[in-house]
């Protein structure tokens, strides 16, 4: 299920692409019932709080359900992940991010992660949950990718009202594809119901090895979790077809380590004023 050509070329000029209805109903519906078990069990370092609400689950494939392994290794993730990546495609990031029921916070305008752009760098948001318009929908500032943005001076000068901003009200199966430089974010909501949104960011192995952040090593731990999600995929919907994965890398022989935590980062762009 790779992106089109058009779709591909939106991204590029805009910094996203929206694909509604991606995610098949039957994983959607395991998607959320992980999702139920992730924020349910007892906290662990991986369990994020901000004024006593839990925000964000990372590192999920450990966590007890199959389901964001099947979800990385279904042909509705991988097709879109190839054709912004390659066949040398490397998942570097997952986690469930949560706007529970009632109060909401902001999400402050922000760029993901800052860096040379010689390769894409992209996140696959899976929306689990409805998120309407003045109701949680992400606010994004299209063909922002292409350079830094001064996020405070953003904030000041305009607020939520940004000059070519746009709302993306989104469906729970939806998919979002946004560039890491987008500049994005979600003004303040009250009284609105749970929103819940699996990220998984992707990145091009040359990327990583040319500029890092991690090491060949870290390199080869994620890229066996894909054959593990490859399996996890034919395993919960057999008789679908997979992706076929054609990799000119493969990662050195070793241990399959669900939980394989980062160390660094590649910064990103916020405002931390104020």
């Amino acid at each position: 299920m790779l992106l089109t050509g058009d779709q591909v070329a939106h991204f590029d000029v805009h910094g996203y692409v929206l694909l509604p209805g991606r995610v098949p109903p039957d994983l959607l519906a395991r998607l959320r019932a992980a999702a139920d078990g992730w924020t349910g069990q007892a906290p662990t370092p991986d369990h994020l709080f901000s004024g006593g609400r839990l925000w964000r689950v990372d590192h999920l494939h450990d966590k007890g359900s199959p389901a964001s392994l099947e979800l990385l290794g279904s042909p509705e993730v991988l097709g879109v992940a190839e054709s912004l990546a390659g066949p040398d495609l490397v998942p570097t990031y997952e986690s469930l991010v949560v706007k529970a029921a009632g109060d909401s916070a902001a999400v402050p305008w922000h760029q993901d992660a800052v860096h040379g752009r010689e390769h894409r760098l992209f996140n696959v948001d899976v929306y689990l949950d409805d998120a309407e318009a003045g109701a949680g929908a992400l606010h994004v500032v299209p063909g922002s990718q292409h350079a830094r943005t001064d996020a405070c001076a953003l904030r000041d000068d305009h607020g939520w009202a940004v000059p070519g901003a746009i709302e993306l009200p989104v469906r729970a199966g939806d998919v979002l594809v946004h560039d890491d430089m987008l500049v994005h974010g979600s003004p303040p909501v009250r009284g609105r119901a749970l929103r819940r949104t699996v990220y998984l960011e992707f990145r091009p192995a040359a990327s990583i090895l040319e500029h890092g952040p991690w090491d060949a090593a870290w390199l080869d731990a994620r890229l066996r979790l894909l054959d593990a999600a490859v399996a996890a995929h034919a395993a919960a919907r057999p008789g679908v077809p997979g992706h076929v994965r054609r990799p000119a890398r493969r990662p050195a022989p070793g241990p399959l380590r669900l939980r394989v935590a980062h160390g660094t980062h590649t910064p990103g762009e916020w405002c931390s004023a104020g």
